[in-house]
Formats: C-alpha cells, sequence, structure tokens
C-alpha cells in the first residue's frame, strides 16, 4: 500500500489499482456508450479524435 505523503509515479499507481482489481474479483469495466452526451461534447471529443489524441 502507497503512503500518502510522498508522491507516486502513476505508473505503479495504475498497477496497484489492477492488482487490487484483480485480487477482489472486479471485472473489466466498459467504456461508456456515450448515448446521452451532449453535442458540443461530442464535439470536443470529435476534435480531440482528429488531433491525434485518445480519450
Amino acid at each position: 500500500m502507497f503512503k500518502t505523503s510522498q508522491p507516486i509515479p502513476l505508473d505503479a499507481f495504475v498497477a496497484e489499482i489492477e492488482r487490487r482489481r484483480a485480487a477482489a474479483g472486479y471485472p473489466d469495466m466498459p467504456r461508456n456508450a456515450g448515448n446521452r452526451r451532449t453535442e458540443s461534447k461530442r464535439a470536443l471529443l470529435k476534435a480531440i479524435e482528429v488531433a491525434g489524441g485518445k480519450w
């Protein structure tokens, strides 16, 4: 377990979360389908994708 008084590297944090999920037996969660997104949110996500980003 990590101590909160020191910074935690992101890759170590992600590994710890994955380890805890596996230990607890949680399944992989599907991504949000996005059926209720506003038009402005859809435009933002499209712009991110066009710019080469992955949201």
